[in-house]
């Protein structure tokens, strides 16, 4: 018997991935919201056959999407699951999720974490601060919203409070080194759009969570170009990742000097050329 959740997944051409995504959940869950972003493969083909729900329409960021979907499902389940198509529940993990939902129906439990086990150029990472990856995706509907942000959106809860699952899930967000390049650039735009944001923001620290807070009131008062090079240090040698051997090194280097490099650097272009990225990561005109 499915636990009493609703899953809302956003897509936008994931062929490779949508259909193990949704095998992983179907037995656990009572129904499953496709949000798709107007692909051009097979991804809607591909996801009704699952006979799942699937709506479209126009991505402009993560967190936008996704309330379009709460909104279109009109959810009337107990518990929201959010879960990106690259990611996957193992039997053990999506066995645990259904336990822990249908005992907490009635506890001010209104929070789940789930762990992720990140995989990159064919191996597991477990160092270097990447696992385990937690992020807080199931939630009672009704206490749970996402935040308004261009990048690293999370669900916050209203009230109530979280528990952790023991279990991993998995994700592979890694394609090629091609797709990761090209995928992370759009991400720097977007984070970069968020840095100026911010900039308003953190006149009040109420407005911002303490991650943020602290990325702005640190990381970003450190010098241009030594910003990355502390990031890396911080990364590969005191959160471990050498550990994960050359995975783990190719993975912390493009993080930090190619990512967060390339972060500054459009920063430093906006700035000195009077120049704007829009949230969906192109540049306005």
């Amino acid at each position: 018997m499915p636990a009493d959740i609703t899953a809302i997944i956003l897509t936008k051409n994931e062929e490779v991935n949508i259909g193990d995504c949704i095998e992983s959940i179907k037995m656990v869950v009572k129904r499953i919201v496709v949000i798709d972003s107007y692909s051009t493969d097979k991804t809607i083909e591909i996801a009704k056959k699952y006979g799942v729900e699937v709506y479209q329409h126009p991505f402009e960021n993560y967190a936008k999407q996704y309330k379009y979907g709460v909104e279109v499902a009109n959810i009337k389940t107990m518990w929201t699951l959010r879960i990106d198509a690259d990611e996957r529940f193992t039997p053990d993990s999506a066995r645990e999720l259904e336990e822990m939902c249908n005992a907490n129906m009635k506890t001010n439990v209104t929070g789940i974490v789930l762990r992720f086990k990140k995989n990159f150029l064919g191996k597991d990472l477990y160092h270097g601060g990447v696992y385990p990856w937690k992020k807080m995706n199931c939630y009672k509907t009704k206490y749970g919203s996402i935040e308004n942000r261009n990048m690293d959106e999370h669900i916050i809860l209203s009230s109530g409070k979280t528990i952790e699952m023991k279990q991993d899930c998995l994700h592979f967000d890694f394609k090629n080194l091609e797709y990761f390049i090209n995928k992370h650039n759009w991400y720097s735009s977007r984070e970069t759009v968020d840095y100026f944001e911010n900039l308003e923001r953190k006149k009040n620290k109420s407005e911002l969570d303490f991650k943020t807070w602290l990325k702005m009131r640190v990381y970003y008062k450190l010098p241009l170009g030594m910003r990355a090079h502390v990031y890396y240090i911080y990364r590969y040698y005191i959160l471990g990742g050498f550990l994960d051997g050359k995975p783990g090194k190719i993975y912390a280097f493009l993080q930090a000097y190619w990512y967060r490099y390339l972060v500054d650097a459009k920063i430093y272009e906006c700035e000195t050329m009077n120049i704007e990225y829009s949230a969906n990561g192109s540049l306005k005109n």
